[in-house]
């Protein structure tokens, strides 16, 4: 017979401590990335917090840790200052819960494999919530004029005179605008390019992304897209770098803040934000840079595109994921249709093969 494994009988912040120390190696050799690490860190301590901190992992049940999500789950969102100000109620949207769900499920997969539990507890939790009933009817993505006036909007330079001279970031700001509706990249995948990871040739530009999982992909920039690299590396980024000299950080960042610091996705989304309220409002609607993502992903389906081509731009492994970004293309069922190859073979009024 084969002896049972040996079972470490550690407590939950020491197991928490230990998943997050290897997490860190991997964000380190580039298998995680840095957005990842904090979203597995906060997840992983918040569970510690809600199950006790002090209690042995292998008495975790999962029954424990359905309370630990529905308590999650009901707890008000802190990313919200006023609780009822947050559509659809106080708590955590159904998408947040499952994510946390996630986060412990890695967790514990760890923890089976370095011996801290018997079972992985996860197995006789309830399973994950439904994140909508039926289909999405909401669309994500915009509209092929809304991205125009975006992108126009994005690249003019601010109208108020009595605006700071130095506070013009707008070509920092058109290009922003122009590499997530253009190539789709995650947000995260933005904020962390370096100026290193573009190769600038006459003619010939391109984009070494470093995403998900350590996998990297390389992009090829239009001419225009490049144009506007150009004018931002050459006009913009040796001003606001000049306010940081010392910082390595920003030596390397391809993005800077008027400060001379490298943007993180929080102030990407406050650009946006501001370059949307300048939208005529036939053309305006709320977007996140995860929706001009979804944006890129549209358009070139509506352009023709290959879903498998699309896949490869926004880094997906497989085109399956790439699927959830297509909005639905208005008039694409009615076109489909009248394309069919048997949608004229009545009009004659024979049937092949017919007598």
């Amino acid at each position: 017979m084969v002896a049972p494994p040996h079972l470490d009988r550690v407590l939950v912040a020491d197991a928490v401590d230990r998943y997050l120390a290897s997490v860190a190696a991997q964000t380190v050799r580039g298998v995680l990335s840095a957005t990842t690490r904090r979203s597995y860190e906060r997840d992983v301590r918040e569970f510690a917090r809600l199950v006790g901190p002090v209690r042995v992992l292998d008495d975790v049940t999962g029954e424990d840790v359905d309370d630990a999500l529905l308590r999650y789950q009901i707890t008000p969102d802190a990313r919200y200052t006023a609780a009822e100000s947050k559509p659809g109620g106080s708590g955590r949207a159904t998408s947040t819960v499952n994510r946390f769900r996630q986060s412990l499920t890695r967790f514990f997969s760890y923890a089976a494999r370095e011996g801290w539990v018997q079972a992985d507890p996860m197995q006789w939790a309830a399973p994950p919530v439904r994140a909508r009933d039926g289909l999405r009817v909401a669309r994500t993505a915009l509209s092929s004029g809304s991205a125009r006036s975006l992108l126009a909007m994005a690249g003019e330079p601010p109208s108020d005179e009595a605006a700071r001279r130095d506070h013009d970031l707008h070509l920092r700001d058109r290009l922003v605008v122009a590499l997530l509706l253009v190539l789709g990249p995650r947000v995260s995948e933005l904020v962390r390019a370096d100026v290193d990871d573009f190769s600038r040739q006459p003619g010939d530009t391109r984009w070494r992304i470093h995403g998900k999982g350590g996998h990297v992909r390389t992009v090829a920039l239009s001419d225009p897209l490049a144009d506007a690299l150009d004018d931002y590396l050459d006009h913009l980024r040796p001003v606001l770098a000049a306010r940081r000299p010392g910082d390595r950080e920003a030596r390397r960042a391809l993005l800077l803040s008027w400060r001379g610091r490298r943007i993180d996705a929080q102030a990407v989304r406050a650009l946006l934000r501001r370059a949307l309220e300048r939208v005529p409002d036939p053309y305006r609607r709320d977007a996140t840079p995860h929706a001009l993502r979804h944006t890129t992903a549209t358009l070139l389906a509506a352009a023709g595109w290959d879903v498998k081509v699309v896949a490869e731009l926004l880094g997906h492994a497989s085109i399956a994921t790439t699927g959830v970004y297509l909005d639905r293309i208005e008039g694409e069922l009615a076109a489909a249709i009248r394309a069919h190859p048997l949608a004229g073979a009545m009009g004659n009024g024979t049937v092949p093969g017919g007598r």
